[in-house]
């Protein structure tokens, strides 16, 4: 039941998680978030775990809650996850969107007062939300944000439902109803695409395309396939991404970071290709995003 004591666990902050379907709290590490400790310091951010039956599909809630004096720019390499995000901003009306897995860095300007409610699904969680519905593959979101009505009709007050409560555990339970009544269906082929999202995320030694595919006895073409239906982006993009986001990690709680050693470590042939896709994604050469992330004006 959504109201069942230590069914689910808050979590403000950084640090280790758990594995993909553990019943404990949510994982919380800072991987995508630039300049974690800024955003702390600013906004009331939590991460909440969804009620048992979601967690196949969904990583976690994040929830994040602000009352500002001046406008803060908030930052993110996004994960290769879809979000269903509930937003407030002032004294606006409740809103509700289905953004898709962002292929470049997402900005949002905060200000004055708000609160958010977000879903971040696994990758290839959304998918079985999608096939319930009649719906196409989720490469159709990827770079796109739309209405979560023009995703699932039949929405309705669901903005207000989960953004009106002031007891943060009445909106996590409004978030579980409303997953739990879109109803999604047994996807094989989405559950093998979470898992080998998973693996990627977690084994380094996993640098291109092809180990996967030979691990798993299959072809890169069909691998590409599975990821593109299910993901939205291809494995070699996912590749990427989880290194990025461990080169962000890693440069903001190591100032004196060895880039060649870590370029090495994370699959690059090179310190120069790791530089390379880190200033495109990020906006900033890895060197000048530790001195703005330690607090020095941009060189």
């Amino acid at each position: 039941m959504p109201g069942e004591s230590g069914r689910r666990d808050g979590q403000e902050g950084a640090g280790t998680g758990p594995g993909p379907y553990a019943p404990g709290a949510p994982r919380r590490d800072t991987q995508g978030i630039v300049d974690a400790g800024e955003l702390f310091s600013r906004v009331r951010f939590r991460r909440r775990a969804c009620a048992g039956p979601l967690r196949p599909y969904v990583e976690h809630y994040w929830l994040i809650d602000w009352e500002l004096e001046e406008p803060y720019l908030s930052q993110v390499v996004p994960h290769p996850s879809v979000n269903l995000v509930f937003h407030r901003y002032g004294d606006g009306p409740p809103g509700a969107e289905v953004a898709g897995v962002g292929l470049g860095l997402f900005s949002i300007t905060l200000e004055g007062t708000g609160r958010v409610c977000g879903v971040q699904f696994r990758p290839g969680g959304f998918r079985p939300f999608l096939t319930r519905h009649g719906r196409g593959t989720v490469a159709e979101l990827t770079g796109r944000r739309e209405p979560v009505a023009a995703v699932f009709p039949d929405v309705g007050d669901a903005p207000h439902r989960v953004l009106a409560p002031a007891a943060e555990d009445a909106r996590v339970e409004e978030l579980d109803a409303f997953l739990l009544g879109l109803g999604p269906d047994e996807d094989p082929a989405a559950a093998r695409a979470t898992e080998l999202a998973h693996r990627v995320r977690t084994d380094r030694g996993i640098t291109r395309v092809e180990q996967l595919a030979r691990g798993e006895g299959v072809s890169v073409r069909s691998l590409q396939r599975l990821f593109a239906a299910c993901v939205g982006v291809s494995p070699k993009w996912v590749i990427l991404r989880y290194r990025i986001h461990e080169a962000l990690e890693q440069a903001a709680g190591t100032p004196d970071i060895d880039w060649a050693r870590l370029a090495g470590e994370l699959g690059y042939s090179d310190q120069a290709h790791l530089v390379r896709d880190f200033t495109a994604t990020v906006g900033l050469p890895p060197t000048e995003y530790v001195r703005v992330a330690a607090g020095a004006a941009p060189g």
